[in-house]
């Protein structure tokens, strides 16, 4: 993320990456759904309300020579998973994964990353708009 990004779409952005990664999460549930003692898991919430208060108080870095280093992306596992103990059922073999409930949580997901892309794509044609170049 760049420092010329409004906080709006960093949080957008944020969120996007964040479904992303908890697909990943529910496609490995339901892979293991006939595995033996396999636990459910999910990713821990993210607080939007945390996140826009920390980036409010954040300072801007800034680049001033082109030997400066720009920093990297967050790693590929960026959010805590945590096992899910609200599942409805356990198997006899004392797995925890209910198909049902990981594909409801699979189309929760699938909806919030469309509504954030959503955003997104208006906000970039918003600025476009604003700028003349539509």
């Amino acid at each position: 993320m760049t420092s010329t990004q409004s906080t709006l779409m960093q949080m957008l952005q944020t969120q996007m990456r964040y479904m992303g990664q908890r697909q990943g999460v529910l496609a490995q549930n339901i892979a293991n759904a006939d595995t033996p003692h396999y636990k459910a898991r999910d990713l821990k919430p993210l607080d939007f309300n945390q996140m826009a208060t920390a980036e409010a108080g954040r300072l801007q870095m800034r680049v001033t020579s082109e030997k400066h280093l720009t920093g990297t992306l967050g790693g590929v596992n960026e959010y805590a998973t945590a096992k899910d103990n609200n599942t409805f059922e356990i198997n006899p073999n004392g797995n925890n994964v209910v198909l049902e409930e990981q594909m409801a949580k699979v189309s929760d997901t699938g909806a919030h990353f469309q509504t954030a892309s959503s955003l997104i794509r208006k906000y970039t044609t918003m600025h476009r708009t604003a700028l003349g170049q539509n």
